[in-house]
């Protein structure tokens, strides 16, 4: 499919997907397995602030890549952290044994098969909320085309945080941050049942549950916290349409 394409239906999807109470989560999830489509690019996710001002992972791609951006967290270093801190962009960073910005961070996105990263500050009102950072694993450079696309979808993922609304005061915007934080929290324990119960591993069991909750017009943190209660089995959930078999 063609980029523009691309942006168009994930323009449309993010609509789709913007109700009153729509799941974070979920839509920034669908964001970055977008970016990774429509840019060139292998892997996306998203760190937000939460009301204290600490980094928090909150949607990616796959799960190596949710593996870095915790990484990030843990060590306080790395592109999400810098971008955040600072407010300014990295675009085209080269990840070489030779590179001491991150010493911590660098070899282990090498390990994962990462050699170049790009991250984008998302902001409301000169408020920087969190970061969307981008990896590829070949080195070269994202073209001018590639960096306006995804600066316009990390404005996308604030908006989509903020659910679109023209005014928000600081109290709505820190609640609905902590709610996402805390519903991250819900999904990866769902994603360890389910992947126990259904011997898959972490990025199947989280397109279990999503499929499952959008099969069933249920929101993502609503079909995790069911699978964590006990009230819905690993596996009872929906396959992925990919997934499914005759």
């Amino acid at each position: 499919m063609a980029r523009e394409s691309l942006l168009i239906a994930t323009l449309v999807e993010l609509a789709d997907n913007l109700v009153d109470d729509f799941d974070v989560i979920d839509v920034l999830t669908m964001l970055s397995l977008r970016c990774v489509d429509a840019i060139d690019v292998d892997a996306a996710g998203v760190m937000l602030a939460s009301p204290g001002g600490e980094l928090q992972f909150i949607a990616s791609s796959s799960e190596s890549m949710r593996v870095l951006e915790l990484l990030q967290i843990q060590a306080d270093e790395g592109p999400c952290v810098d971008c955040y801190k600072d407010g300014n962009a990295i675009i085209n960073h080269e990840l070489t044994e030779t590179d001491q910005r991150w010493p911590n961070f660098t070899p282990r996105a090498i390990a994962l098969g990462f050699h170049s990263v790009h991250c984008l500050p998302m902001r409301l009102r000169g408020r920087t909320i969190g970061a969307l950072n981008f990896f590829r694993q070949e080195e070269g450079l994202l073209d001018d085309d590639d960096v306006i696309l995804a600066q316009g979808l990390a404005d996308i993922a604030t908006i989509a945080i903020l659910q679109h609304r023209t005014s928000l005061d600081a109290k709505t915007l820190n609640f609905q941050l902590s709610n996402a934080l805390d519903s991250r929290i819900i999904i990866e324990q769902a994603k360890g049942k389910v992947a126990q119960a259904t011997n898959c591993d972490m990025d199947q069991a989280f397109n279990r549950l999503r499929a499952h909750a959008r099969n069933h017009n249920q929101g993502l943190t609503t079909v995790a916290v069911m699978v964590v209660e006990g009230s819905l089995s690993g596996n009872d959930l929906d396959l992925p349409k990919a997934a499914q078999t005759h």
